[in-house]
C-alpha cells in the first residue's frame, strides 16, 4: 500500500513539474506579446499624431491626385485609431472594473 501511494506521489510531483514548466513558458510568451503590443500602440500613437498634424495644414495645390492622397492619409489615420482602440479595449475594460471595485470599497 505504501509503495502504491509513493508511486502516485511521484507521478503527481512529476506532473506538477511538467505543468509548472509549461505555465512559465506560456507566461513568458504572453508577456513578450504584451510588450510587443505596447510598443506597437506607442508607435501607432506617434504616427497618428504626426498624420493629424499633416492633415491640419492647408493644401494650396488643388489637383485630383493631391485630394486622393489626402483622403488616403485620412483613411489611414482612421484605421490607425481603430486598431489602437481594438488593441486597448481589454485594457480599458480592465481599468473600468478596477475603478468599479474601488468605488464599491469606498462607497457605503
Amino acid at each position: 500500500m505504501t509503495l502504491v501511494l509513493t508511486a502516485l506521489c511521484l507521478i503527481l510531483v512529476g506532473a506538477l513539474c511538467i505543468s509548472l514548466f509549461y505555465i512559465f513558458k506560456f507566461a513568458r510568451i504572453i508577456l513578450n506579446i504584451e510588450e510587443c503590443v505596447e510598443s506597437a500602440i506607442l508607435s501607432l500613437d506617434e504616427s497618428y499624431n504626426k498624420i493629424s498634424d499633416i492633415l491640419e495644414k492647408p493644401v494650396f495645390f488643388d489637383s485630383l491626385e493631391v485630394r486622393q492622397t489626402i483622403d488616403e492619409i485620412s483613411a489611414a489615420r482612421a484605421l490607425m485609431l481603430e486598431i489602437a482602440e481594438k488593441l486597448t479595449a481589454s485594457l480599458v475594460i480592465e481599468n473600468n472594473t478596477k475603478e468599479q471595485l474601488d468605488e464599491e470599497k469606498d462607497g457605503p
